[in-house]
C-alpha cells in the first residue's frame, strides 16, 4: 500500500515509513508462515492498523497517556502493541509473544526498521503474570483470551487494561469499572469494534 493510503486510513506522517516497512515484511512473510487471519488486503490492514489508531487517538484527552508503559500480551504479528508504538513512539511498549516463529518476525521487523526500545518476550500469558504482576502502566491484547478471562488477568499486570471486542458486551469483571468505552468501525471492511478499558476499583 502506498504511502497516501496509509495516510488516508489516519497513520501520522511520522509513522508512514515504519509502517509500510512492517506490513511489507508481514505480506512477505506471510506467503511462508501464517502469520494472520486476515484472507484480503482489506482485512490485513484493518487487522493490523484499525484498532491502534483508535487507542493511540491523542484527541480531545489521549487513551493512553503521554509516554505511559504498554503491555500488548499476544501480541501475534504486532497488532495492536506494535502498530501503537509505531503511531506513539513516546510509549514504552512490551510484546509478548509465545510463539517462536511469531517472536522472529517481529524481531526481524524492529530490526528492519531500528526500533531497539521496543521489548520483545517470549512467554505465555501466565507466566507474565507471575513473573512481573503490575509492572506496566496499561495493558492490551486481542484475542489471545476470551475477554472475560482476560480482563481480570489484565489487570494483574497493570492499573488499567484494554479489552477489545466485536458484537459482545464488555464482561462484569468483580472488583473493576469500565473507564473507557469506544465503539468504530474498522474502515476498509466495515466491521463493528468496541475498545473498553477498565480499571481495579478503588
Amino acid at each position: 500500500m502506498t504511502s497516501q493510503g496509509l495516510s488516508d486510513l489516519g497513520v501520522p506522517e511520522h509513522a508512514l515509513g515504519h509502517v509500510g516497512a512492517w506490513l511489507d515484511l508481514l505480506r512477505d512473510w506471510n506467503k511462508r508462515i501464517d502469520l494472520t487471519a486476515a484472507r484480503s488486503e482489506d482485512e490485513l490492514l484493518d487487522l493490523m492498523l484499525a484498532d491502534a489508531l483508535v487507542l493511540a487517538r491523542r484527541e480531545p484527552t489521549p487513551l493512553i497517556p503521554e509516554g505511559a508503559s504498554v503491555v500488548d500480551v499476544g501480541a501475534g504479528a504486532g497488532a495492536p502493541g506494535l502498530a501503537l508504538a509505531l503511531l506513539r513512539p513516546d510509549l514504552r511498549v512490551t510484546l509478548v509473544e509465545p510463539l517462536a516463529k511469531r517472536i522472529a518476525f517481529l524481531r526481524t521487523v524492529l530490526g528492519t526498521i531500528g526500533r531497539t526500545d521496543v521489548v520483545l518476550r517470549r512467554e505465555r500469558v501466565l507466566d507474565v503474570v507471575a513473573s512481573s504482576p503490575g509492572a506496566w502502566d496499561v495493558a492490551m491484547s486481542r484475542a489471545t483470551l476470551a475477554p472475560a478471562e482476560w480482563t481480570p488477568i489484565a489487570l494483574k499486570l497493570a492499573p488499567s487494561a484494554w479489552t477489545l471486542l466485536a458484537r459482545e458486551e464488555p464482561p462484569a469483571v468483580p472488583g473493576a469499572t469500565v473507564e473507557d468505552d469506544v465503539a468504530y468501525t474498522w474502515p476498509r471492511t466495515g466491521a463493528a469494534r468496541r475498545a473498553v478499558r477498565f480499571a481495579a476499583r478503588a
